[in-house]
């Protein structure tokens, strides 16, 4: 017996494709390969056809996926069709029926028009509007109904009339072999009438591609990953079929300054020798404006302040964030000679005192040195 096709090369994935994707790719193939498409080479195409079925079976449930990732086909041979020749029988042709002709031109439960697509639109927000909140306008392309015939399709003084081919209802039936299947009726699609005037602006559509701009309000305190809804705002829907919906998908650009983490900010400020020895009050920027800092003497490079309430209030309610400023302690640079001198003059000082002005250092020397010690030991 010939070895099995792979399931995912068969529906042409990746095996870490996503559920819509498999069920995507498995729409166009199966619409591709059904035998009543391919008059010319039936039995080849209902061969291919069922191949793609069976494939489908598996990998779109989660627990037979799982178990042909890890053993191939003879982890789930036992789970495809109770014997039936490759998953394929009466219920499974019937099924197929119901999920590629329902998904795509509605399998007898599509007998009215379709709501419009959502739409989606990347804003690119500052740090500051995030944080207060601002009004942004959006400028979309969009399907949108048609003003001369008010969304029908038909030309304007005339009206759709029945479908011919179904009488209105919307589905007709086909005979497959021993099966009779009840499908869509591909002249209405569905909707049971049919345009024999078009409207000369949409061709019959209902729809035409116009170009809006919307104001889309931005509360405060959104972050990179949320998603504004507006609702009716996405494409028209088919002939007078409500419009889907508009998100908005927020991201929020790098900051000079801060850097945000949930409700709080983070900010590096820099200060000088002297005031991390000596101590003093600093000047330090918020999203509110500038407020003052008080540096305590002998302050270690590093060292986290935290000013309560100058973060974020979170989107979705809670209470404001904070903002920290860690301190870095920066080292002089382009020093004099004089300035060399008393430098050097200071450290000499500074040594006389041994462990009292440099804890750190000689408790890290002393770490370092029992450390050698042992190894030589």
């Amino acid at each position: 017996m010939a070895a099995k096709e792979d399931f995912y090369k068969l529906l042409g994935v990746d095996r870490n494709a996503s559920d819509a994707e498999i069920k995507k790719s498995y729409r166009s193939m199966a619409m591709k390969y059904h035998p009543d498409r391919n008059k010319d080479n039936q039995e080849e195409a209902e061969a291919k056809f069922k191949q793609i079925k069976e494939a489908y079976e598996i990998l779109s449930d989660p627990k037979k996926r799982s178990a042909y990732d890890q053993f191939g086909h003879a982890g789930v041979d036992q789970s495809m069709g109770g014997g039936r020749p490759g998953g394929f029988g009466a219920e499974s042709f019937s099924d197929v029926f119901g999920d590629v002709f329902g998904d795509i031109f509605g399998g007898g439960r599509r007998n009215s028009p379709q709501r419009g697509d959502d739409l989606r639109y990347n804003l690119e927000l500052s740090l500051e509007e995030a944080v207060a909140g601002t009004e942004a306008k959006i400028r979309i392309p969009v399907m949108v109904a048609c003003g001369e015939c008010a969304g029908s399709g038909a030309k304007k003084g005339s009206s759709p009339i029945i479908c011919s081919t179904c009488h209105g209802h919307g589905q007709v039936r086909m005979q497959q072999g021993f099966f009779s299947v009840q499908q869509t009726c591909p002249t209405c699609r569905g909707t049971g009438k049919q345009i024999k005037d078009p409207c000369g602006k949409c061709y019959g559509q209902g729809r035409v591609q116009e170009s809006k701009t919307l104001s889309a309000k931005i509360p405060a305190g959104v972050d990179t990953g949320d998603r504004i809804r507006l609702a009716g705002e996405g494409e028209a829907g088919e002939r007078g079929a409500p419009a889907g919906d508009l998100y908005v998908q927020i991201q929020v650009k790098d900051h000079e300054i801060f850097t945000r983490d949930g409700a709080n900010l983070y900010c590096e400020v820099p200060i000088s020798f002297v005031t991390a020895c000596l101590g003093d009050e600093i000047q330090v920027p918020t999203l509110d404006g500038k407020v003052m800092l008080k540096i305590p003497p002998e302050t270690q490079t590093g060292k986290l302040f935290r000013l309560r309430g100058k973060g974020v209030k979170p989107v979705r309610g809670g209470a404001i964030g904070d903002l920290l400023c860690r301190v870095q302690i920066e080292t002089p640079v382009h020093l004099t000679k004089e300035q060399r001198a008393l430098v050097e003059q200071l450290g000499e000082s500074l040594s006389g005192g041994g462990k009292k002005h440099s804890p750190q250092e000689h408790s890290w020397t002393d770490g370092v040195k029992s450390f050698f010690d042992k190894l030589t030991g």
